[in-house]
């Protein structure tokens, strides 16, 4: 730009300051084509802002494929004026998968690390959620989603390798006080066990050097210990209506930006 418009390039990084322009930054974004969207998005918060009576509403989640990495050399522990440090080369002793069910209203979670995240594993998740919920409460579970679906007992599945098999449906037909609620496709950061995911990452499982699975989960159990000592929930705080609002001026400047081409 600076030799088209026949100036210095400090000159042009100067008039982009000025006007507060970083052409050097871009941000991701991607807008959801559910045909559902508003019906969902809806529902999902109306269980965060005003949850119903008697029931417990839990964000349910894997993360998957977290890996077991041995950091080659030790790391330089945290000083003043100096970060913490650590190698960027490792070893991989293999991984576990967290599944999590985060209490909206109390902020405990329900974690248990299992080897893959088959449907076999979700549905000793669900066995699990079911001992610990008491009996009188019913269950709404907020689940992310997936393109194909399928309606089992007036509700709506994803099908994917976790939810669609026979066991998995059958044990849902018989506890019929757990009800389920599915994010929008491209929404995940509709359910809150995310951000849970996105703490337990930055603060302990990344720092951390593991030399085996079995120290990776003892360090991912200790976490979930104390954090359910005392839990902080997450406060939700935007409407439905905002939300949609967002949604439908997003999908317009894109129409307009397809229409200009």
């Amino acid at each position: 730009m600076a030799e088209v418009m026949g100036i210095s390039p400090s000159s042009v990084g100067r008039i982009w300051a000025e006007a507060g322009l970083k052409p050097h930054i871009t941000k991701g974004f991607k807008v959801s084509n559910d045909p559902m969207f508003e019906e969902k998005v809806t529902e999902i918060v109306g269980l965060y802002l005003d949850p119903p009576d008697r029931a417990v509403v839990l964000c349910v989640d894997e993360k998957s494929q977290i890996q077991a990495l041995d950091r080659t050399q030790p790391g330089l522990p945290l000083k003043k004026g100096r970060a913490a440090t650590m190698t960027h080369d490792y070893k991989r002793h293999g991984t576990t998968t967290l599944f999590a069910a985060l209490d909206v209203k109390s902020g405990h979670v329900i974690g248990e690390c299992l080897p893959r995240h088959r449907a076999k594993e979700f549905l000793k998740f669900l066995r699990s959620i079911d001992k610990a919920v008491p009996a009188r409460r019913d269950v709404h579970l907020i689940l992310d989603s997936e393109a194909d679906q399928k309606t089992v007992r007036g509700t709506v599945f994803p099908l994917n390798a976790t939810h669609k098999t026979p066991d998995v449906q059958a044990w849902l037909e018989k506890h019929v006080r757990f009800k389920l609620h599915f994010t929008p496709t491209s929404a995940s950061w509709l359910n809150l066990v995310e951000r849970f995911f996105a703490e337990i990452t930055s603060r302990r499982i990344r720092r951390g050097s593991y030399s085996s699975v079995d120290d990776l989960e003892a360090v991912i159990y200790d976490y979930l210990a104390q954090h359910n000592e005392n839990p902080k929930p997450f406060k939700w705080t935007k409407t439905a209506e905002n939300i949609l609002t967002r949604e439908r001026r997003a999908l317009d400047k894109l129409d307009e930006i397809r229409g200009n081409r």
